[in-house]
């Protein structure tokens, strides 16, 4: 049997058009794929590294705290009503510790807080207790079990006399199974996406998990916490002690030796993928029927005019012939065609694509630009040597609305604040949700004192402002500006963050600039 005309180019040419299909979903996969590991993992590099340097202030307050008032104790060590009523107005003073307690140079509970007053003039023989005496300078201990049975970390400041006697130490704990600080600085920072965060001491011992129950477990066989125990800071794909395909992204403390550790499940990551392949596929069928039926035509319109001119050749008479061979019509201009149909095909395809790469830098709430859109923009900024002011955004007691009036309140709440951060900017300004309630301000050629008014002037609009069922609402802003901050545009971003957590500590709806007082 001989392969006719139309049979071979039909299926050549829908081999063509398949082969070319399945190579740019191909590629848009791959490089789609690419991209969104790159992105988890810088993500989630930079949020833990911005709860690392959280966790480091926080120590830091609170070590500043028990030297405060080991100065103010050192001369009424005899005194047990003094010392009761300084233990009690440290703990009172803030949330940072669960007990604090004054324990004496031989290793005596002198004064306690109240739900351990039975352990007052019992010896403290426990680790931390061990290491505070021996050491004799500020320190923070290794996870331990206390004599009331429960697993804590130890912060401890040393008591000394006017002419320098040892005389012992102040210490505060904070549980690790319990409430505490600790869990509220890292245990508000949940995700629905399989994310995760965990944190090790310098013995790769887990002080802080969302599983409760492997608190106090050591993990080893971990590349990452090897890393972050190390004092590294980075981003890496790991298997990790479970067996999971993960993407995690860490930073140290320094303050304590601790590591933060950040991470997403892989699997979880790469999900939109197949989703974003199955739209590609979505769209593609109907132009598909379409191009088929464009090729079937195409097919027969070229061996229409080779049949014609064969079937005229084999005539006997020559002069006939030739003119019959004259009035068929030339098979370029059906060619043509086919080849602006292939063309039109794989053009409008493109589209589809460009307008799906659109979306992916897009959060879907607000429509302003997600993390991924933020970073493509910073780095036109780089590349171009645009300087910038960066202002941190963040909706005060957010949680509080969401646990209130519901997630979609809340969703509301956030779509009215991205609305006025529209309101009150230029066209060259650059809007982004950096996830949750916080979003991203980029003033391209904006003075860092320009930046705070811009700020300044959004916070008043927003307080002003009744939004959804909610009412007033406030925000806290923090403002720095590249290359002000330092050469790395990740300085800014992480000026702008401290700016922000200044904001907060001084009572939020407010605005700081960085580098002020």
């Amino acid at each position: 049997m001989r392969i006719n005309l139309r049979g071979l180019v039909l299926a050549l040419t829908v081999f063509s058009a398949l082969a070319a299909t399945a190579n740019a979903l191909y590629a848009s996969y791959r490089l789609q794929r690419e991209q969104l590991i790159a992105n988890t993992l810088e993500s989630n590099r930079v949020y833990a590294a911005k709860l690392a340097e959280s966790a480091g202030y926080f120590l830091k307050a609170a070590q500043r705290q028990l030297t405060y008032s080991a100065r103010q104790i050192a001369e009424h060590m005899d005194a047990p009503d003094l010392l009761a009523a300084e233990v009690l107005r440290v703990q009172e003073q803030s949330d940072n510790f669960n007990s604090v307690g004054v324990v004496g140079a031989d290793g005596l509970i002198l004064a306690t807080t109240q739900n351990f007053r039975n352990f007052l003039g019992t010896r403290v023989d426990s680790p931390g207790s061990r290491a505070a005496l021996a050491a004799r300078q500020p320190m923070i201990s290794k996870p331990y079990v206390s004599i009331a049975g429960n697993l804590l970390i130890n912060l401890s400041h040393p008591v000394f006399s006017v002419d320098g006697r040892y005389l012992g130490y102040l210490a505060g704990t904070l549980h690790l199974r319990k409430d505490s600080a600790l869990e509220d600085l890292l245990g508000k920072h949940h995700y629905t996406d399989g994310s995760y965060l965990y944190v090790v001491d310098a013995d790769g011992r887990l002080i802080y998990h969302t599983d409760p129950h492997r608190i106090g477990e050591r993990v080893t066989g971990n590349a990452v916490i090897d890393a972050v125990v190390a004092g590294h800071a980075g981003a890496q794909r790991v298997i990790n002690s479970k067996g999971v395909d993960m993407l995690a992204g860490y930073a140290p403390v320094p303050a304590s030796g601790w590591g933060v550790v950040a991470q997403r499940p892989a699997v979880a990551t790469l999900e939109p993928i197949h989703d974003l392949v199955w739209a590609l596929v979505g769209y593609a069928a109907p132009l598909a029927l379409v191009f088929l039926m464009a090729i079937w035509w195409c097919a027969r319109q070229i061996s229409l005019p080779l049949s014609q001119l064969a079937t005229n050749v084999e005539h006997h008479d020559v002069a006939v012939a030739m003119q019959r061979v004259k009035s068929v019509k030339a098979w370029y201009f059906e060619a043509e065609r086919l080849k602006r149909a292939v063309i039109w095909s794989f053009t409008s395809l493109q589209e589809k694509i460009g307008k799906l790469n659109l979306a992916s830098i897009t959060d879907p709430l607000t429509g302003l630009r997600n993390r991924r859109g933020t970073q493509d923009a910073v780095d036109h900024l780089q590349a171009s040597t645009t300087p910038f002011a960066v202002v941190a955004l963040d909706i005060d007691h957010f949680k509080r609305v969401n646990d209130t009036y519901g997630h979609t309140i809340g969703d509301q709440v956030i779509q009215g604040v991205a609305q006025l951060m529209r309101d009150c900017s230029r066209p060259s300004d650059i809007l982004c949700r950096n996830g949750g309630e916080e979003f991203l301000i980029l003033l391209p050629g904006v003075a860092p004192t320009e930046a705070a008014i811009v700020a300044e002037r959004l916070r008043g609009r927003i307080a002003a402002r009744d939004i959804s069922q909610v009412g007033g609402i406030t925000v806290s802003a923090g403002v720095a500006q590249w290359p002000a901050a330092g050469p790395d545009v990740a300085q800014a971003f992480h000026a702008a963050d401290a700016a922000l957590y200044a904001a907060k500590q001084q009572g939020r709806n407010r605005v700081v600039l960085h580098g002020t007082p």
